[in-house]
């Protein structure tokens, strides 16, 4: 796989199409990666005590590396 973490990529299929990111993760054999700000779900959480409220929190699901473009690879030394 050809992009790395802290790539930046450009989303080129699905409802973010035309954005850009970072990559955060890499998942090379499920060939997947989670960008920066896009592809954004919903996990509600139970209350886990009495008195305590549940939650919705949003994060990043990842998307098939078919769906991006490379625009800017990090080099490392």
């Amino acid at each position: 796989m050809k992009i790395k973490k802290g790539d930046q990529v450009e989303i080129i299929a699905g409802k973010d199409a035309g954005k850009r990111g970072e990559v955060l993760y890499v998942f090379p054999k499920l060939e997947k990666i989670v960008v920066k700000g896009t592809h954004i779900m919903k996990r509600h959480i139970r209350a886990r005590r009495d008195g305590e409220k549940g939650q919705r929190i949003e994060k990043e699901a990842p998307f098939h590396v078919s769906n991006v473009m490379l625009v800017c690879h990090i080099q490392e030394n």
